[in-house]
C-alpha cells in the first residue's frame, strides 16, 4: 500500500512540475503533452460562462467575465501548490514520517508537507528520508515562488501591449471595429492604408506569439465592453480581404501579408484551444455585401470598388472566418460587423455624464442564443 502511494505521489509530482514548467517557462507549442492546465481552464471556464449567461446586463456580464482571467491565475497557482502538497504528503506517509520516534498519521503528513512547501520551518523529522524530502519540497516551493514573481510582470506587459493597440483601433475603425470604417478613415492615400496594415501585421504576429506562449491571456477581456482582441483581429483580416480584391501594386501585397499573418494567428489559436471550425454563413448576407460595396463606392478611397466580388470575398472568408467564429463561441466574443451600425459612437465619444452610451457588449449575441435555446 505504501509502495503504491509512493508511485502515485511521484506521478503526481512529475505531472505538476512539468505542467508548471511548460506553462511558465517554455514558449508553448501548438501541441502539449500534459493537460493539467488545459483541463483546469476547460472546466472552470465552462462553469464561469454558464453563470455569466445568466446576467442580462451586457456591461455587468462583461465585468463578471473580466474577473475570470486574473482569478484563474491565482486558482491555477493554488492548484499546482495543492498538487505538490498532496504529492509530498503521500511520500512522507509512504516513508513513515516520524516525530519523537512516533509515526505521524496522514493528516500530520499533509500539514507538514504544506508547512514545508511554504517554508514555515516546521519541526525537523526524525527519519532521514523525510528530512531529505522536506529539503527537496522547500526548494521546489521557493522555485515556484520565484517563477511566479518573474512570470506575472511578463504576462501583464503582454496584456498591456495588446490593449494599447486595441484602444488605438477605436479612432481608426470604430467601436466595435469594422472593416468598412477602417478603410474609410484612412482617406485617399494608399500609403497610409498600407502603413496601417503593416502595423497590424506586426500586432497579429505579437498576438500569436504571446497567446501561444501564455494561452491564459486570451481569457483577459478588453477594457471596454464592446472591444475584444478577437474582434480587432477579425476586423483587420476583413479589411485585408477587401483590399486584396479591390486594389493592386504595393497596397495589395501588404494586404496579402496582413491577411496571411492574421489567418495564421486564428488557426493556431483555434488549435491551442481545441475549437473546431464553425462556419457562419449569416455574417455577410447579400444585403450586407451590397451595403458594403455601396459604402466603399461612395467614398473617396484608394480602392477600386468595381473589382470587389462577393464570390471571391466569400472564398477568402472561408479561409479564416470559421476559426474566428469558433473562438468567438469559446470566449463569448462576438465577431464584428462588416459595416458600422447607423447610430454607432466611438468609445472616445462616450462619457458617463452625457447622454451618449455604448449599448453593445461583445457577449450580447450569445445571451440571445442561450435564451432561444431555453425557449
Amino acid at each position: 500500500m505504501r509502495f503504491l502511494a509512493a508511485v502515485l505521489a511521484c506521478t503526481l509530482l512529475v505531472f505538476v512540475l512539468i505542467d508548471s514548467f511548460e506553462t511558465v517557462v517554455i514558449a508553448r507549442r501548438t501541441q502539449r503533452t500534459l493537460r493539467i492546465t488545459r483541463a483546469f481552464y476547460k472546466f472552470t471556464w465552462a462553469a464561469f460562462c454558464a453563470l455569466a449567461l445568466r446576467i442580462r446586463s451586457g456591461r455587468k456580464r462583461e465585468h463578471f467575465l473580466a474577473v475570470y482571467g486574473p482569478t484563474s491565475l491565482v486558482l491555477l497557482l493554488g492548484c499546482w501548490a495543492t498538487g505538490l502538497i498532496m504529492a509530498f504528503a503521500l511520500l512522507h506517509w509512504s516513508v513513515g514520517l516520524r516525530f519523537n520516534a512516533v509515526r505521524a498519521n496522514f493528516f500530520t503528513d499533509f500539514y507538514f508537507s504544506a508547512a514545508t512547501l511554504f517554508t514555515l520551518a516546521p519541526n525537523e523529522p526524525w527519519n532521514m528520508s523525510s528530512k531529505y524530502l522536506s529539503v527537496l519540497e522547500a526548494g521546489i516551493g521557493l522555485s515556484l515562488l520565484g517563477l511566479v514573481i518573474g512570470y506575472l510582470p511578463v504576462l501583464y506587459q503582454s496584456y498591456s501591449d495588446r490593449e494599447v493597440q486595441i484602444s488605438l483601433l477605436d479612432a481608426r475603425a470604430g467601436s466595435p471595429p469594422t472593416a468598412a470604417e477602417l478603410i474609410r478613415r484612412q482617406g485617399t492615400n494608399p500609403a497610409r492604408l498600407e502603413k496601417q496594415f503593416s502595423q497590424w501585421e506586426k500586432w497579429a504576429a505579437e498576438l500569436l506569439e504571446t497567446h501561444l506562449s501564455y494561452p491564459m491571456l486570451a481569457y483577459f477581456r478588453s477594457q471596454h465592453t464592446n472591444q475584444s482582441w478577437l474582434a480587432a483581429l477579425s476586423s483587420i483580416i476583413d479589411a485585408s480581404a477587401i483590399v486584396m480584391l479591390a486594389s493592386d501594386t504595393d497596397l495589395k501585397r501588404q494586404a496579402e501579408l496582413t491577411f496571411a499573418m492574421g489567418r495564421h494567428a486564428l488557426v493556431d489559436l483555434a488549435t491551442i484551444f481545441k475549437t473546431a471550425p464553425r462556419p457562419n454563413d449569416s455574417r455577410l448576407p447579400a444585403e450586407v455585401f451590397s451595403q458594403l460595396t455601396k459604402l466603399i463606392a461612395g467614398l473617396t478611397t484608394a480602392l477600386q470598388p468595381d473589382r470587389l466580388s462577393r464570390d471571391k470575398l466569400n472564398q477568402l472568408r472561408e479561409m479564416y472566418e470559421p476559426f474566428a467564429n469558433a473562438l468567438g463561441w469559446h470566449f463569448l466574443m462576438a465577431l464584428p460587423p462588416w459595416v458600422p451600425a447607423t447610430q454607432q459612437h466611438d468609445n472616445w465619444q462616450v462619457t458617463s455624464w452625457g447622454h451618449i452610451a455604448s449599448p453593445f457588449a461583445v457577449s450580447d449575441p450569445f445571451l440571445v442564443e442561450a435564451e432561444e435555446d431555453e425557449n
